[in-house]
């Protein structure tokens, strides 16, 4: 897949799923929004129709009063419930209202006796008559109200908001109407005046801090709201759970947000695999190049040096003999090992444990390729120290797999060096490990590079040594066959100084622990 079609896959995801959360995010607003305001109507309806009790129980009141004599506030009243305080006051303005007007049945059938006694009255006159006393009865109940009103009105701008309203009876009220408007949420309420200041509170513990901590739960209403006075009262109400009501009234939404959140995993982990699958493509072209290049320099040479010996031109003297087949072993050789660098692949693909353990002697086994080495070190000038301070150097490992790790790294420091080599190698304890320390005064490796350098098929730039021929596929080798072992290994470097590779593996006491 080209670069171009990856980018252009990745916009297109992009702006799907930037459109999908913007919907998502408008939809849980708008819905959140709805809930709110249905929330807000219903309490804000509440409270006018608990102010309106207030004020009708309080008319009712003061009306009982009046027309019975009674003390409404009196320890005996107190006992009665509202309701039944509303249903007796009722029956008393029934019963005043009855006794000012006529019945069908007076109005229908007159009271009318004709006789001797009566002289000249007739039914009109009787009507007259009745009419005339309905109006003057009327008339006096009427005045009398009047002026129970007029008292009433003028003793309001006297009274306190505390003698005109019975708080213990508005938590009642309060509560009952918010349920009745379908808000069953737990709150707190206060009676406040014009300046905010608070004249009850329910909860003696909430203070006018805490109300301005939440200006978005209160909810205010004007006490006898139809009312002109001098003596303005607000009830205010908290719900200290609004915030957690709007979020649960939308738990439906929890699927559809999970659904969102998947497709982000989804999404960032397909990028991740499509841009992982196209470095490991680049580095698989790049293999199949070197390894076409380094296969075909050998192969070359070889049919190169067969032509020649089968040219009858070529003189068949034992010194061109001689040379010819010291360039033909040597070519397949080179050969040799390029096949088997590219045979170590399949070890990457093996997840199961390949290794045949044994116990060996690790200080020996250094030696012996030291030994076997050294011949190319010193033919470029160079020279090998060796340390082996290692007493307890038995180890439980692969002799070929672990070999060849200690002679790729050896092997990776002469080629990777601009002059005469000097290569030291180290063993040591530490606790029950064993430590194994390659070190050379190569070009060595910058910090970039040295993050990746065990990577499968990475190769690090090698400047000016343009010779150096590989497929990235050597210290890959080498850190996996030391896991292998249960080991591990790290490297330092510094440009122009050297690089320092130190494996780590348990020696036979610990492995076998």
């Amino acid at each position: 897949m080209k670069k171009t079609t990856i980018w252009i896959l990745i916009v297109f995801m992009v702006l799907t799923f930037v459109g999908l959360i913007v919907l998502q995010a408008r939809y849980v607003r708008v819905n959140a929004e709805m809930v709110e305001n249905q929330f807000n109507d219903n309490v804000q309806r509440s409270l006018f129709q608990t102010v309106s009790l207030v004020e009708e129980n309080e008319a009712l009141e003061y009306l009982g009063q009046t027309l019975e004599g009674e003390d409404y506030s009196g320890s005996q009243n107190k006992l009665l419930s509202m309701d039944a305080k509303n249903i007796r006051l009722k029956n008393n303005i029934d019963s005043m209202a009855g006794s000012l007007k006529l019945t069908s049945e007076q109005l229908n059938r007159p009271s009318i006796r004709l006789s001797t006694r009566h002289g000249k009255s007739t039914i009109e006159e009787t009507s007259r008559y009745l009419q005339e006393k309905f109006k003057q009865n009327f008339s006096r109940s009427k005045t009398i109200l009047d002026q129970a009103v007029f008292r009433w009105m003028k003793e309001i701008d006297e009274k306190e908001i505390s003698e005109r309203v019975n708080f213990e009876e508005l938590n009642g009220i309060l509560e009952k109407v918010l349920v009745n408007n379908s808000v069953d949420l737990p709150f707190f309420y206060s009676i406040v005046d014009k300046q905010g200041k608070i004249i009850y509170n329910c909860h003696k513990d909430i203070h006018q801090e805490d109300l301005n901590n939440t200006p978005s739960n209160i909810y205010t209403q004007k006490l006898f709201p139809f009312e002109e006075s001098n003596k303005v009262a607000y009830l205010q109400v908290t719900f200290p759970t609004k915030q957690n009501y709007i979020l649960n009234s939308m738990n439906l939404l929890l699927p559809s947000i999970a659904l969102v959140i998947l497709i982000l995993l989804v999404f960032i982990v397909a990028i991740v695999i499509i841009f992982r699958q196209k470095k490991l493509n680049n580095m698989k072209n790049d293999f199949v190049n070197n390894m076409t290049h380094e296969l075909k320099t050998p192969i070359s040479t070889i049919s190169l040096a067969s032509q020649m010996l089968q040219d009858s031109g070529v003189g068949k003297t034992p010194e061109t003999l001689k040379h010819i087949s010291n360039v033909i072993r040597d070519e397949t050789k080179r050969l040799s090992l390029q096949v088997e660098k590219v045979l170590q692949m399949a070890v990457f693909e093996k997840e199961k444990s390949i290794l045949k353990l044994n116990e060996i002697k690790i200080n020996s086994l250094v030696e012996d390729i030291i030994s076997n080495f050294s011949l190319k070190v010193t033919s470029k000038g160079g020279k090998i120290t060796s340390n082996m301070k290692a007493l307890n150097d038995v180890a439980l490992i692969d002799e070929v797999h672990f070999t060849n790790v200690i002679f790729n790294l050896m092997d990776n420091a002469l080629k990777y060096c601009d002059k005469p080599l000097l290569l030291t190698i180290e063993t040591w304890n530490e606790k029950d490990n064993l430590l194994i320390s390659i070190e050379d005064n190569g070009i060595g490796i910058n910090k970039e590079d040295l993050k990746r350098v065990f990577e499968k098929f990475y190769r690090v730039s090698t400047g000016n040594l343009h010779n150096v021929k590989g497929f990235g596929l050597g210290l890959a080798y080498v850190k996996k066959i030391v896991n292998e072992h249960r080991g591990s290994i790290k490297v330092e470097s510094e440009i122009n100084i050297g690089t320092k590779f130190t494996i780590t593996i348990p020696t036979l006491k610990n492995y076998e622990l």
